[in-house]
């Protein structure tokens, strides 16, 4: 990848030690970025992460911060040189019928999921106010938000109110030169759905039968999607969400 040049501009990547948020982390490292990893992970099992994916001359740090919380997320926030870029990747997804949801695991969802990125985008937003910073705040929503997908009845509602948040704040912030933007990817072999894939044949049938171009994505796929929004090529996109699904959004659910 050619690197964009952007000197001493600070990205932030919420869940940056997961699968696709660390991905993320990375290439945003190797194009130029002072990157910042958000996890709930402990500090040293974080640390050990950010060497990991970091390529060779590449700068990327940890803090242990929870999304959620409002105070952590502050003075994680205020301990940085600077803001520039927040990508919001850190969310959960627990596969139940809707007849089967327990309260406590929609509550835990929607809390990570959306009450996360509220927290996350306002602090940041904050931040980028008072520093005068025309920054930018990037969701990482999912193709889901806009079509249903069986059994994941919660991580769809949350993804969807994510997908509104990003628009309020494109509108809200524009006067201020904040964007806002989201990334909705479709069926990611990280996470849930790769050990889906792995241990349960009905849910890899469909998976074959839902993707048009008949590919899932790679992490990576999604990592140069922020790449992108974050480049200089996108400096006129807000409100946006940019799909890169396979063309799952098309296709019918068997």
């Amino acid at each position: 990848m050619a690197k964009i040049l952007v000197h001493t501009k600070v990205a932030v990547v919420t869940g940056g030690a997961g699968d696709i948020g660390s991905e993320i982390a990375s290439q945003l490292a190797a194009a130029g970025w002072r990157v910042w990893i958000f996890d709930i992970r402990d500090q040293d099992a974080g640390e050990a992460k950010a060497q990991e994916i970091a390529s060779a001359g590449a700068e990327i740090h940890y803090a242990q911060v929870d999304q959620r919380d409002p105070v952590a997320m502050n003075s994680a926030l205020a301990d940085l040189p600077g803001l520039d870029l927040v990508v919001i990747a850190a969310a959960t997804v627990a596969a139940q019928p809707f007849l089967d949801i327990e309260y406590e695991d929609w509550v835990r969802q929607i809390d990570i999921n959306l009450n996360g990125s509220f927290v996350t985008s306002q602090c940041a937003a904050r931040r980028m106010v008072a520093d005068k910073v025309k920054g930018h705040i990037v969701f990482v929503s999912s193709w889901v938000a806009s079509r249903p997908w069986p059994e994941i009845t919660a991580y769809t509602a949350s993804k969807a109110g994510v997908e509104q948040l990003m628009r309020q704040l494109a509108l809200e912030l524009a006067p201020l030169g904040i964007r806002a933007n989201a990334i909705a990817p479709g069926i990611v072999k990280a996470g849930l759905a790769k050990g889906q894939l792995e241990n349960e044949p009905a849910y890899a049938a469909r998976v074959a039968t839902a993707i048009p171009l008949g590919e899932l994505q790679e992490a990576s796929d999604i990592a140069q999607a922020v790449v992108f929004m974050a480049s200089p090529g996108a400096a006129t996109m807000t409100g946006s969400v940019l799909t890169i699904d396979g063309g799952c959004s098309l296709g019918q659910v068997q």
